[in-house]
C-alpha cells in the first residue's frame, strides 16, 4: 500500500509539472492539441498507479515526451502561421453586420440552440443586438453588440476619470505582502498606521486591499463589518 501511495505522489507532482510547463490555461481555453496532450497524460499517469508491476519510469517517460512534443509544437506554431492554422484551426465569424452566416454554422456544426446558448453565455438574450460574433479556436464565442445596444462607457457619458490600476492584496491572513506594497509605493509602516486608524490589529486582518491613492478595504477574521478607508493623497511621499 505504501508503494502505491508513493507512486501516486510521484505521478501527481509529475502531472502538475507537465501541465504548468505547457502554460497557464483554463480547461475551456485549451487548443485542440493541448486538450489531446492533457487527456493522454492523465490516462498514462493512471497506468502505473493501477498496476504496480509497471515501473514508474514507464509512466514518466511518455508523459515527459508528450509534454516536450507539445512545447516544440507550440514553438513551431509561433514560427509558422500555416502550421498553427493546421493544428489549432482559425477563428470563424459566425455573425457579421448583424447577419448570421449559415455556411459557418454548418462548417462548425452549430445548431440554432448552440448559437443562442453561446450568446446567452455572453449575457446576450436578444440576437438582434449582436453586430459581430466570432467563434474562437477554443470553442468560446466573442461578441460585439450593436452600438445602440452596447453598455455606455464613461467616455460616452462625458466623464474623464483618471486611469488607475485596480487595488492589490497587501495583507493576507495577518501577513503583510511586501511585494504588493512596493508596487503601490507604500511600506509596512503605512499598513500599521492605517490599521491603527481603524483600531485593528494586524493579526486580526483576513483581507486588506489598497490602491495607489491610499484607499483601503479591510476585512477582519471575525466577520465583522469591513473597514473602508477612502483615498488620502497625504499618505504617499
Amino acid at each position: 500500500m505504501s508503494i502505491i501511495f508513493i507512486r501516486s505522489l510521484i505521478l501527481y507532482f509529475l502531472v502538475i509539472f507537465a501541465v504548468r510547463f505547457m502554460g497557464k490555461r483554463q480547461l475551456g481555453e485549451l487548443q485542440p492539441s493541448e486538450l489531446v496532450i492533457t487527456i493522454l497524460v492523465s490516462n498514462i499517469a493512471t497506468l502505473p498507479i493501477e498496476n504496480a508491476d509497471i515501473p514508474v519510469i514507464m509512466g514518466a517517460t511518455p508523459i515527459l515526451s508528450l509534454v516536450c512534443f507539445e512545447v516544440i509544437m507550440s514553438w513551431l506554431s509561433l514560427k509558422f502561421p500555416k502550421l498553427r492554422k493546421l493544428v489549432s484551426g482559425s477563428p470563424k465569424i459566425i455573425i457579421r453586420e448583424g447577419k448570421v452566416d449559415p455556411k459557418v454554422m454548418k462548417d462548425l456544426r452549430f445548431s440554432v440552440d448552440d448559437l443562442l446558448t453561446s450568446l446567452r453565455g455572453k449575457d446576450v438574450f436578444d440576437i438582434s443586438e449582436v453586430q459581430y460574433a466570432v467563434v474562437e479556436t477554443t470553442g468560446n464565442m466573442s461578441v460585439m453588440k450593436k452600438q445602440p445596444d452596447d453598455t455606455p462607457t464613461r467616455k460616452d457619458l462625458g466623464m474623464s476619470p483618471h486611469p488607475e490600476d485596480p487595488p492589490q492584496l497587501v495583507v493576507s491572513d495577518g501577513r503583510i505582502l511586501e511585494t504588493s506594497l512596493k508596487t503601490l509605493g507604500f511600506d509596512a509602516q503605512w499598513v500599521k498606521n492605517t490599521l491603527s486608524e481603524g483600531n485593528i490589529k494586524l493579526s486580526e486582518v483576513m483581507i486588506m486591499t489598497a490602491d495607489r491613492t491610499g484607499k483601503c478595504y479591510i476585512a477582519a477574521k471575525n466577520g465583522t463589518k469591513p473597514y473602508i478607508r477612502e483615498e488620502n493623497s497625504s499618505d504617499k511621499s
